[in-house]
């Protein structure tokens, strides 16, 4: 059996298409179909339901793609090894975070390790979504749920709160609510429901509240935005908006309490760029574990 054709074979099964897979490994769609005809006959059986629309694994294929991630990660583990006993970490990881997470927290303190270790790639990824990775869509995902299925190693990073913000000169203008009551006559920014990707994003259930907002923003960083520009008032992490002057809180005593969890797959997460950097942001998180209170 070819360790390339195995490469080959997880690519299809993580992308579900021949043609993402051969763009992501720069291989000629053609290859990749051949490479896989090669595979499948070299075991007997198929491992692919191939589809018009992709690729789906089948029972054998299942059964194959758990041998595949470890011998990849075993082939990974020896590269780190190494470069390791080289005195270096080398290598490319990537990093999917929560957009306030990634854009507020991460973005502005990753650069450390970075310099650090010349050879080692960060890639920060901070969007509104959740990542897979057992598709490589990242190597460490911060989440704001405990991931309950998969191959996955993960931990609880820190605990966070959010509560209602407001610009200074909104309030100046529009008064401060005394009341829950009372923010039925002010502006409200809040998320796009049905854009939400998780039910942890419903803070205002969490507070009790209703929450008509007349402007939604999907994404924290844009609802942060809108806040500080004085479009009304909104539900907005402490460790974002704290630091800003403009911001006062509205309310203060009212407060949604949710977590960060550290997640790797257990295919890579002893491969030593990946251990390095998960341990590096547990490290950044615990220096200032104090702003997410």
């Amino acid at each position: 059996m070819d360790w390339d054709d195995l490469r080959i074979f997880l690519a299809v099964a993580r992308e579900g298409q021949i043609l993402a897979a051969a763009r992501r490994m720069q291989l000629n769609h053609a290859t990749v179909a051949r490479r896989l005809d090669r595979l499948e006959a070299a075991l007997g059986h198929r491992l692919f339901l191939r589809r018009s629309s992709g690729c789906d694994l089948t029972a054998d294929g299942a059964a194959l793609m758990v041998h595949a991630e470890r011998m990849e990660a075993e082939m990974l583990a020896a590269e780190a090894s190494s470069r390791a006993s080289a005195g270096r970490v080398t290598g490319t990881v990537r990093i999917g975070a929560p957009d306030g997470f990634g854009t507020d927290f991460l973005a502005p303190r990753l650069w450390r390790l970075q310099a650090a270790h010349p050879g080692l790639t960060l890639q920060l990824v901070p969007v509104a979504r959740a990542f897979s990775l057992s598709r490589r869509e990242a190597d460490i995902a911060v989440t704001i749920e405990r991931p309950a299925e998969g191959r996955l190693v993960s931990g609880k990073l820190v605990d966070y709160g959010l509560g209602l913000y407001a610009a200074s000169r909104y309030l100046d203008g529009r008064g401060t609510p005394a009341s829950l009551a009372a923010l039925a006559e002010h502006a409200l920014v809040g998320h796009v429901e049905d854009l939400s990707y998780s039910r942890s994003l419903a803070y205002a259930e969490d507070l009790g509240i209703d929450w008509p907002a007349g402007c939604e923003i999907a994404s924290a960083m844009g609802q942060l935005a809108a806040v500080s520009a004085g479009a009304g008032i909104g539900i907005l992490h402490h460790f974002m908006a704290r630091p800003r002057p403009e911001l006062r809180a509205v309310l203060p005593h009212l407060s949604v309490r949710r977590s960060y969890w550290l997640v790797t797959h257990q295919s890579t997460a002893n491969a030593a760029a990946v251990r390095l950097v998960a341990d590096a942001i547990r490290t950044l998180v615990q220096e200032e574990r104090s702003i997410f209170a």
